[in-house]
Formats: C-alpha cells, sequence, structure tokens
C-alpha cells in the first residue's frame, strides 16, 4: 500500500465504526494563543474535552496536518539524522467524547495495525502508566498479549511522566498506552542498561501509536481537576505506520519522501549516503514543512511563526549549500 491508500484505510476503518470523519485544522491554530502552530491531533477539539463546547458527534476520526519546531514538542534538531523525527508530519487519530473508553480504543488499534495493515502481531509491544490495572489487563486478557511484552512506565510523584500524556504544560491530560513494535535485534543499540523497551530510546523500539485516556485538566501549579467527561484521544504518525508496512527501516526510505530525496541527487549529483543523505533527508523534511506552513498562511518573517519557517528554510537551504548546490532549488522539491 501507498500512503494515500493507508492514510484513507484509517479513516475508512474508524468510519466503519460510527465515527464522524473530520478534516485536518489548519496548521496555524485559531484561538489558541499557547500553540505556534498545531502539533496533535486533539488541538482542534481542546474546547470539547474541557467541557466548554459540545459537538454533533461523540467519535471522530481525523488525519491532523501537524508541526513540532518549538516548546516540549520539538523535534527540530533530530530531524534528518535519524529514521523518525520530522518538523512536519500527519497524525492520525480517534477519538471519544464521552464515548467509548479504553477497551474499544486498544482491541481496535489492535485490529487495525495486525489486521488491515498487516503488521506482525509477535513484534508488538504495549506500554501503559505504572498504575493503569485496567489498560494493562485490556491488553493481556482481552487482546491476549504475553505479559513479558506489556511495560508499566512512568511515576508522576518521582517526575517521570512517561506514559501520561499532556499537550503542554497545562490542560487536558491523562494516562495512555503506547504500541510499540520490535523492530529487529540488527537496530539494537548499545545501552549500559540494555536495549530494551523503557530503558533505551533507540530505533529498535518504534512507537506507533499512543491511546491517551483524557481524565483530567492540570492548572498552572500542577493540580489535577477531573475533566467533565472521560474521553479518549489517541495519535499515529503516519509517516511511521507507512515505513512501517511497506517494510522499510526510516520513515525518508518510504513513498513519502523517496521523491524529493530522488530529486535532490539527481540535482546535485551525489549519491544518497553518509552525510549528503542526512541533508537530503533534511530537505525533503524541511520543503514538506514550509510548503504546507505557507498554505496555510504562515509565511516567514522576523517574529513568531513566520521566524520559525524562515529559520526552516534557512536549515534547509544550509543542507544544499553542503551538497554542492548555489542555485534555487527548493522550488524542484515542492515540485514534488
Amino acid at each position: 500500500m501507498n500512503a494515500q491508500q493507508i492514510r484513507a484505510r484509517f479513516l475508512e476503518f474508524f468510519a466503519d465504526r460510527d465515527h464522524a470523519v473530520v478534516a485536518s485544522s489548519s496548521l496555524v491554530p485559531e484561538n489558541d494563543p499557547t500553540l505556534i502552530f498545531a502539533n496533535a491531533g486533539m488541538n482542534q477539539f481542546k474546547s470539547v474535552f474541557l467541557g466548554m463546547e459540545k459537538r454533533d458527534y461523540v467519535r471522530v476520526a481525523t488525519c491532523q496536518k501537524c508541526m513540532r519546531v518549538s516548546g516540549k514538542h520539538n523535534d527540530l534538531e533530530e530531524v534528518g539524522r535519524d529514521a523518525r523525527h520530522h518538523t512536519f508530519f500527519e497524525m492520525l487519530g480517534n477519538w471519544s467524547f464521552g464515548d467509548y473508553g479504553k477497551r474499544e480504543s486498544l482491541v481496535w488499534g489492535w485490529e487495525f495495525l495486525t489486521g488491515d495493515m498487516g503488521l506482525d502481531p509477535a513484534n508488538m509491544w504495549a506500554s501503559v502508566y505504572r498504575d493503569d490495572d485496567e489498560a494493562y489487563a485490556i491488553w493481556r486478557d482481552d487482546i491476549g498479549l504475553p505479559a513479558s511484552r506489556i511495560m508499566r512506565l512512568g511515576d508522576l510523584d518521582k517526575g517521570d511522566d512517561e506514559n501520561f500524556w499532556s499537550m503542554g504544560d497545562t490542560g487536558p491530560c491523562g494516562p495512555c498506552s503506547e504500541i510499540h513494535y520490535d523492530q529487529g535485534a540488527d537496530m539494537a543499540c548499545d545501552h549500559p542498561d540494555g536495549c530494551t523497551l523503557g530503558v533505551c530510546d533507540c530505533d529498535r523500539w518504534l512507537e506507533i501509536w499512543n491511546h491517551v485516556f483524557m481524565e483530567s485538566d492540570r492548572d498552572a501549579s500542577g493540580k489535577l481537576t477531573p475533566l467533565p467527561m472521560k474521553s479518549v484521544d489517541t495519535g499515529m504518525g503516519l509517516e511511521r505506520l507507512v515505513a512501517l508496512v511497506q517494510k522499510v527501516r526510516s520513515n525518508y526510505e518510504s513513498d513519502l519522501f523517496t521523491p524529493i530525496i530522488d530529486s535532490m541527487s539527481e540535482l546535485s549529483g551525489r549519491a544518497p549516503a553518509g552525510e549528503d543523505r542526512v541533508s537530503m533527508q533534511v530537505i525533503a523534511d524541511h520543503a514538506r514543512a514550509v510548503c504546507f506552513a505557507i498554505a496555510d498562511g504562515a509565511v516567514p518573517g522576523n517574529d513568531g511563526r513566520g521566524y520559525v519557517v524562515r529559520h526552516i528554510l534557512r536549515r534547509a537551504a544550509r543542507h544544499g549549500r553542503n551538497l554542492g548546490l548555489r542555485e534555487p532549488f527548493l522550488w524542484r522539491a515542492a515540485e514534488v
């Protein structure tokens, strides 16, 4: 399957389960001064989670345009140097506003990945927040995942927020359960405590899908107040899923990026290897980010999101010079 087919199948899967399919919101958030760019699928539903707004639906699925280039969710310096981080990406997600709960969310997630996407169940792992016994039991008893592949992580009392998700320092939050894919021992790292999920953060253990169980609203003091209704918020990076389905080890080897990388290789006359490949991957990522940002009204400027767009442009241009490119070239990537 190509990326377009995978995106469409995700939305169809949840439409078949009575979810409204809603278009992505703009990368430039409306009425939310806390964000420079939309950075998660739940941004457009924040007021619903807070009980400030009601929608005509209680189940929804989207494919949201996201950028993570500042603040807590900032992947900029990792871009191009590993297999999985991006400035711009698409987040597949499904939500329940006071309707279904953990069981449906996790069971459907498992069905979609192992059934519709054909991922090998033997390579699937799950993590849950340390005292989320309900999620743990669903994985073990309802889905049948061996206990040896279910990890309890995080401890807020000790300052460890692993498997406890929040959009920022304040706002809706709650425990989460993440689905991971073991890409094999040949991708293992040499962490001194062993290459194990929850210990290291290498490419062997690829986080695919995060299922967040929204239960609380956190204020500036850190106090957690129960939300008016318990809800489900899930997010899965399209780029990671496409790479897994297409059986490639890097997002940049999928059909979302290879056309741009191939065009930069042809233009520069260099093979996509070593540091040259890093530069081509940076350009491929940044070209996508700039195109979508400008299309949504964020033009290069001297402050705010305009400065961020300009910074991404300059970073791409610098990597173009690393490839020996001295004439304008990003327009070629934009065409691809």
